[in-house]
């Protein structure tokens, strides 16, 4: 049997408020077994709010704690159960320390779920402390609180997608607080019914403060910060936009490459075929050195850059009008100095990027904006790495609720 100064050490070590340990036990292969009572002699009703001593019936049961040392420690609490003598009815008490019909304390989820965001739910639960279901609970607790909360200070707002399931077209919606670096919702859908319902929910203080929303070139985007945020500028990411012009680039590349192994299987010489075969050879494995920025080349593709300038003309004019179309973005101080130069950039490129020009005209004011501010949505981009990544490790999320209170928690748990 314990002493007193045994009880009394064991209740420092345990460091829980209101409680105090009243007995021990240990066993081999399983771990400590603290049982515990309540300090005080009466609880608060929840219902009038006034105390009452008055004992209804004991309800024992046991949950986990933090572990001490190599040791699993397992609390045997009494969650008392008193009647109020205003109400007439019983009720259990309150426990600090514990959430209500949970199996583990407060603490123990916290730390579980610090241990889940460096790691993941699978790495966790093999540890044999809490199981997989208690985590996504754990997970589920604390992000309730979080769909709620509103963006506090949110003046430059970032909306992009991720795909849910890489080649199947499933795409979650992200919305990210841009000046803060800081996820703010991730949406099942990106259908502009499901981002209004949300965002209108932040409710129309946090609209009026919004000043620029940063989008790819989707109108439905475009549409919805037009409907419910009329103050708001919107700017169409720089990035999207050079996407635009790269994908227009490569299809040229492919396109030439095509008609040239055509014209090699067709050749009537072999003083022709093997003119085409050296243009072949220079357009051959040419992708990243024609897309990628130029000043970020190695001296491989230098070398393969220069070698496609000399066998295609006009995958030559392409990749210099692209790379003007990148330095108008990185060089112009003002808007309207990006102006001009987008102005003379869209008569150059109407011949050899037909369908960047019409996208890029039809965003023109949207593009000229970013000028102001210089907003894009590198920083989405960023994050939406950083989903993917939960999302590569997320094989111990069985839904994509997890998922989503996986990545909320990952910039706000403990904010």
């Amino acid at each position: 049997m314990s002493t007193k100064k045994e009880l009394k050490l064991l209740t420092e070590l345990l460091n829980l408020e209101g409680v105090k340990v009243s007995s021990h036990r240990q066993y081999e292969g399983i771990g400590i077994i603290l049982q515990i009572e309540a300090i005080a002699r009466e609880s608060v009703c929840g219902r009038c709010g006034l105390n009452s001593s008055k004992l209804h019936q004991n309800r024992w049961h046991i949950i986990k704690d933090l572990s001490w040392g190599e040791k699993a420690v397992f609390l045997e609490i009494n969650r008392r159960q008193f009647k109020c003598e205003k109400c007439r009815k019983p009720f259990s008490e309150e426990m600090g320390f514990v959430k209500e019909r949970r199996t583990y304390t407060k603490r123990l989820a916290k730390k579980t779920i610090e241990e889940v965001l460096a790691d993941d739910i699978s790495s966790v639960a093999k540890k044999g402390i809490v199981t997989t279901e208690e985590i996504e609970r754990m997970l589920k607790d604390a992000a309730a609180k979080l769909l709620k909360l509103k963006p506090v200070g949110l003046k430059r707002l970032g909306i992009d997608e991720i795909a849910l399931i890489k080649g199947q077209g499933n795409y979650c919606a992200v919305l990210v607080d841009l000046e803060r670096s800081k996820l703010l919702m991730i949406l099942e859908s990106r259908t502009k019914e499901e981002i209004k319902k949300v965002i209108l929910e932040w409710g129309a203080e946090v609209l009026a403060g919004i000043e620029e929303v940063s989008i790819d070139l989707w109108k439905g985007y475009k549409s919805l910060v037009t409907e419910i945020m009329p103050k708001a500028q919107v700017v169409a990411d720089r990035f999207h936009v050079m996407v635009q012009i790269n994908k227009e680039l490569d299809m040229q590349r492919k396109k030439e490459k095509r008609i040239i192994e055509q014209k090699i299987k067709q050749a009537k010489t072999e003083k022709e075929k093997l003119e085409n075969t050296k243009i072949l050879a220079g357009i051959t494995a040419s992708k990243y050195a024609l897309l990628k920025n130029e000043k970020d080349l190695n001296q491989e593709q230098k070398d393969k850059l220069a070698e496609v300038k000399v066998v295609s003309q006009s995958l030559k004019l392409m990749h210099q009008l692209k790379e003007e179309f990148r330095e108008i973005f990185e060089k112009s101080q003002q808007w309207s100095e990006a102006l001009l130069g987008l102005g003379e950039w869209l008569s150059k490129a109407q011949k050899y990027f037909v369908n960047s020009q019409s996208t890029i005209v039809r965003w023109f004011d949207e593009i000229l904006a970013y000028f102001d501010n210089r907003t894009t949505s590198g920083i989405v981009e960023g994050i939406n790495n950083k989903l993917k990544l939960i999302k590569r490790s997320a094989y111990g999320f069985t839904n994509f609720e997890n998922f989503r209170n996986r990545c909320l928690l990952n910039w706000h748990f403990n904010c």
